[in-house]
């Protein structure tokens, strides 16, 4: 009897760990340093891939493959997961921009903040100045196409925006919609949930997103609940009101009776560093009542915005240019110094950086700025332009959008949110061709890497067994990704493999613009993308749409 037991188990594990067909593997890789996601500690096994799916993990020893990879001395993980790419647009203008994301070994991006690539309307699809052999579209329907038909590097996960939705029926105007008008913004989200979105997200301290009050956005969050979705923020204060801004994220998930997730949680300025400790504590206190809230932080003490962020947004409410043809009146901005100085009661980027514009570095200028600006600070390019720092800023901000990275963090709140278990990890920040674009924050090409040699390796802040959980399985719980962001049987076959050792971040704010290193092989749905180091060009990367039944596949 146990004999007859034991033929019976053998006969149930083997096709579990070989796969139930005799065909030969597409990939097999050998002698592997497993580190699968979950948090457990790593194991050596061989994995075996067919069809962009692992089908075999375990002593794989005569399986035949197409392809073996020899990996001993690597680590092989699943593929990363940044919780905020910021945009594809990058990937539909130039496929090359990809590889900023994967040779860091990000296999899947969430996209959509505020803003969202859908819908769009007659004027906003203009605002993106598209090249005239890229075809306009309205709905995520019509753009995912595009996309899929250009051939996509890594795999895409797409979010509405509420500022987006609020642009396209009402324009940049700072009041409440009226009725009618959120009943329309209601539909867009509707449609943009129908085509696979996962969710609604904001960004609130951004006009137009920031004249939405808590009510609104219930409104609009409510429509991706009944859709299966989940609510994702930028939070309307990130500084001061920390505490604050937490708690109208919580009511929104209440109300909307969807799962929220916040968005590169920080506490921005030296004088608000110690909320870290706090606003992690309301995250952690929420979920142990039962309130699913999670976060995200990216690895730098700089974050990235626009400078025109330094001014209050209400005074966005006529529009931009309108406001901004009234920058050239010397009254105007005296009283706009006044009030950068002097209050607080909004999200004052200027009091955050120590009231000091050495803090404050510029690193990309719009056409027609002179370029030597990147790169260096408000008050360096004062300097240069042999002019007071007030002046400077009013003038950059008047000539567009500028991009800027304050210091406003520090290294304490990183370690922190690092060690929280609820906390994964973002970018915030886009695909990136370093060939093409002049500069960028070095999180767009160094963030994962960093991780992995800076908070691993080098400072032992956490294991590296946890830094994978945070950049795989629980960005995928997040997501309800849940056939992602794991090294098991039956899972998507994204893949990464590097050398411990030797993963590194190269990107610096000095030298921004430089591929991470130690990343040998990346496969995306089991197709090799990053061999022995160098890209192979393949597409294999294809967008995940959301479902009614809150996964995403």
């Amino acid at each position: 009897m146990i004999r007859l037991i034991s033929l019976i188990l053998i006969s149930w594990l083997v096709p579990w760990a070989l796969g139930d067909s005799p065909q030969n593997l597409d990939v097999l890789i050998t002698g592997a340093r497993v580190v699968d996601g979950s948090g457990n500690p790593w194991y050596s096994a061989d994995v075996g891939i067919r069809a962009g799916i692992i089908v075999a993990i375990g002593n794989l020893k005569g399986q035949k493959a197409i392809r073996v990879i020899d990996a001993n001395g690597l680590v092989l993980a699943p593929g990363f997961i940044d919780m905020m790419g910021e945009s594809t647009l990058p990937l539909l203008l130039d496929p090359v921009t990809a590889q900023s994301k994967l040779r860091q070994g990000v296999t899947t991006m969430m996209a959509g903040e505020g803003t969202s690539l859908a819908p769009q309307n007659e004027l906003t699809i203009q605002e993106l100045n598209l090249p005239p052999d890229i075809p306009h579209w309205e709905s995520f329907r019509q753009y995912n196409q595009l996309l899929e038909a250009k051939g996509l590097g890594l795999n895409v996960i797409h979010n509405v925006g509420a500022a987006q939705v609020r642009r396209v029926v009402m324009g940049d105007v700072n009041r409440a919609p009226t009725p009618h008008e959120l009943i329309r913004m209601q539909h867009l989200v509707s449609l943009a949930m129908d085509d696979g979105a996962a969710g609604l997200s904001t960004a609130l301290i951004y006009p137009p997103g920031a004249y939405a009050n808590t009510e609104e956005l219930i409104d609009l969050a409510k429509i991706s609940s009944e859709h299966g979705g989940l609510y994702f923020t930028h939070m309307r204060n990130e500084s001061d009101h920390l505490l604050e801004a937490i708690e109208e994220t919580i009511r929104i998930g209440g109300a909307a009776h969807l799962p929220v997730h916040i968005y590169h949680l920080k506490a921005a300025g030296e004088e608000n560093w110690p909320l870290m400790r706090k606003a992690l504590a309301r995250i952690e206190r929420a979920r142990d009542s039962g309130i699913d809230v999670s976060a995200d932080v990216y690895p730098y003490i700089r974050n990235g915005l626009g400078l025109s962020s330094f001014v209050n947004s209400t005074h966005f409410g006529s529009g931009a240019e309108a406001f901004l043809s009234t920058l050239s009146d010397p009254k105007a901005r005296q009283a706009l110094k006044q009030e950068i100085e002097n209050t607080s009661d909004w999200e004052n980027w200027y009091q955050h950086v120590g009231r000091n514009w050495a803090n404050v570095l510029v690193v990309q200028v719009p056409t027609g700025v002179d370029k030597r600006y990147e790169g260096k600070s408000i008050e360096e390019i004062a300097k240069i332009r042999v002019q007071n720092t007030w002046d400077t800023f009013f003038d950059l901000v008047q000539k567009g959008p500028v991009e800027v990275d304050p210091k406003t963090m520090d290294e304490n709140q990183k370690e922190l949110a690092l060690k929280s278990r609820f906390v994964s990890i973002s970018s915030d920040s886009g695909p990136m061709n370093p060939t093409v674009s002049t500069y960028a924050h070095p999180r767009t090409f160094g963030t994962f890497a960093r991780i992995l040699a800076k908070y691993v390796r080098e400072e032992g802040i956490i294991d590296l067994e946890d830094a994978i959980r945070e950049m795989t399985s629980l960005a995928a719980n997040q997501l309800r990704l849940l056939n992602r962001g794991r090294i098991g049987i039956g899972m998507a076959a994204d893949v990464v493999l590097f050398d411990s050792k030797l993963v590194k971040d190269t990107a610096t704010f000095e030298r921004p613009m430089s591929y991470a290193i130690g990343m040998e092989y990346v496969l995306v749905n089991g197709q090799l993308v990053i061999d022995h180091g160098d890209p192979t060009g393949v597409t294999a990367g294809v967008v995940i749409r959301a479902n009614k039944q809150n996964a995403l596949r």
